[in-house]
């Protein structure tokens, strides 16, 4: 493997409603990029994480929820099964739901590292849901969240009303405007659905996400 492209250790977390009628064998099908990248030849066989204290792939069946908390060696090739794995969770998920993806950095360690070198950790949150608006909302509330956590540091909870409408704001207009562009004849090609992925960014390293 080239120098200049070392490989990662890539955590993916996140958990999915899916709908009362899907099948382990569709839920198999739209994890294939997952357990096929891992080398496996099946979800079952796929399913187990990299490390043994994190609790890999899991489907709740009476829940009707995929609980993901998996470790995987890779590259940044692994972007592309991310993204087939999201257009095909669109079609089995029942609400909108985050999936927070990190890639850690193998090659480097701190201690015999320069000081100015930085390694080439990379976070990424992806979202699934069964129409663009369950995605927009998680989307919503995860932005909600944050904003409100970073200002009740320097306001009362009650003061933020203001804030959270002018949120509510912004994404009532990017969700007018996408029914805008659908009544004007650009619906989405495929059947994939709403959009699968948000944001990337940042350098810091984040522990591994425990179940």
């Amino acid at each position: 493997m080239a120098s200049y492209n070392p490989p990662f250790e890539i955590h993916v977390h996140g958990d999915v409603v899916l709908r009362a009628d899907v099948t382990f064998e569709q839920l198999q099908d739209a994890l294939k990029p997952l357990w096929k990248y891992a080398g496996a030849r099946s979800l079952a066989d796929g399913a187990a994480s990299h490390y043994e204290d994190e609790p890999g792939i899991e489907f709740d069946t009476k829940e009707h929820v995929l609980h993901i908390c998996w470790t995987v060696n890779g590259d940044d090739d692994f972007r592309q099964s991310l993204d087939e794995m999201c257009m095909s969770l669109n079609e089995l998920s029942e609400q909108g739901a985050a999936i927070e993806i990190t890639f850690y950095d193998t090659d480097f360690d701190e201690e015999d590292e320069p000081p100015e070198a930085e390694a080439r950790d990379d976070f990424l949150m992806l979202f699934v849901g069964p129409t663009p608006a369950a995605i927009m909302q998680v989307q919503r509330d995860l932005l909600v969240q944050d904003v409100v956590n970073t200002m009740e540091r320097h306001f009362d909870g009650a003061e933020l009303g203001g804030v959270v409408a002018e949120i509510d704001k912004l994404f009532g207009q990017r969700f007018d405007a996408l029914v805008n562009s659908l009544e004007l004849g650009k619906p989405p090609r495929g059947t994939g659905g709403g959009p699968g992925s948000s944001g990337h960014g940042g350098n810091g390293r984040r522990p591994r996400h425990l179940h």
